[in-house]
């Protein structure tokens, strides 16, 4: 499970092994959420407002790159 960035008390993850479409975890204390990168749509679970907002800001402006790591870890999916 590589953590790939950690910012506000918020933990990004990717994981090999995974499943489409293209998503990240993201962590705040007890609460988890998946995010699609290419959309930024929340597949499941929740954040706190203000660390939702954080991470949305974050992925959109790393998308491309997200795209690639998680194709990276996951090459069985392109």
């Amino acid at each position: 499970m590589p953590r790939i960035e950690s910012f506000s008390g918020i933990k990004v993850h990717l994981y090999n092994g995974d499943h489409r479409p293209p998503h990240i975890h993201a962590t705040y204390g007890e609460y988890e959420v998946l995010v699609i990168i290419e959309t930024g749509k929340i597949y499941a679970g929740e954040l706190p407002v203000k660390q939702l907002k954080q991470v949305l800001d974050w992925v959109s402006g790393n998308s491309d790159w997200l795209v690639d790591l998680f194709y990276e870890l996951n090459p069985e999916l392109q």
